[in-house]
């Protein structure tokens, strides 16, 4: 009995660690920024300062859930999801620029609805330099979930 209830104990262990999803949010959060100036834009803009766990992943295909903040253009050329739903977003005082993810779709996904919480996978590209597109971009993203 008591060599039964080890074996269940291990089992249920090892079905846990096994269970568990990377948490991508976590792996963005420990990116550093720090401010330079930009010269066109004649302000300081904080750029990042990848870990390089982070670079290792750059590249590589990634799983993500996100809720999506209608802050691109309509036209479903690439959207953007944050860690946080909108009302606490990234402009709103609730995250910083390591909480939000632009996707660059291989297809259109279709429509979605502010705070739509959906996961998607893509190859991680990061972004240290131009100012036009966030930080954390997944490159020919399918939808997972919806």
């Amino acid at each position: 009995m008591r060599r039964s209830l080890l074996l269940i104990a291990c089992l249920v262990a090892a079905g846990t660690v096994f269970a568990q999803k990377p948490d991508t949010w976590n792996d963005f959060a420990k990116t550093k920024f720090e401010p330079k100036y930009h010269e066109k834009l004649g302000e300081y803009l904080f750029y990042p300062n990848f870990s390089a766990d982070l670079k290792a992943m750059e590249g590589k295909e990634i799983t993500i859930q996100g809720f999506y903040v209608p802050f691109a253009p309509e036209d479903g050329e690439y959207i953007i999801i944050s860690k946080y739903p909108m009302s606490q977003c990234f402009f709103c005082g609730g995250g910083g620029p390591e909480s939000i993810a632009e996707v660059n779709f291989a297809k259109s996904p279709g429509k979605f609805q502010v705070d739509d919480l959906i996961t998607v996978k893509g190859k991680l590209k990061l972004n240290a330099d131009n100012v036009d597109h966030v930080n954390f971009i997944l490159d020919q993203a399918v939808l997972v979930s919806k």
